[in-house]
């Protein structure tokens, strides 16, 4: 899925690296614990959350992520906007809550990342 296509979807508004658009993800995680997404997650995801800390853009660049979508309103800092753009990732916040915004990916087609517990 393009991340056009998402930001479609959720009605989403993109913060940063707009140019990105057309890249593909694979997969997708919504989670607010970024343990959780350290676990499981593969690359080429979007992760969808709502903790608005630094460490979202420091776990979606080790985890090699191209797309985080902040819900709930949620809005990241223009320190953490600064360093997803350093990084490539496109940054957008979405109204949905999380929940179902994670239901209408997967009803269109994205996969969640495959869990081993």
């Amino acid at each position: 899925m393009k991340i056009s296509e998402i930001r479609d979807l959720l009605g989403a508004e993109v913060l940063c690296c707009e140019e990105y658009l057309d890249h593909d993800v694979y997969s997708a995680c919504g989670s607010d614990m970024m343990s959780d997404v350290l676990m499981y997650v593969k690359d080429q995801a979007v992760l969808l959350t709502g903790l608005t800390n630094p460490q979202v853009i420091r776990t979606a660049e080790m985890m090699d992520m191209v797309c985080i979508v902040f819900v709930r309103s949620k809005r990241p800092t223009e320190a953490m906007i600064s360093m997803a753009e350093d990084d490539g990732i496109v940054v957008m916040a979405s109204d949905m809550r999380m929940y179902n915004a994670c239901g209408t990916l997967y009803a269109n087609g994205l996969i969640g990342t495959a869990s081993h517990v």
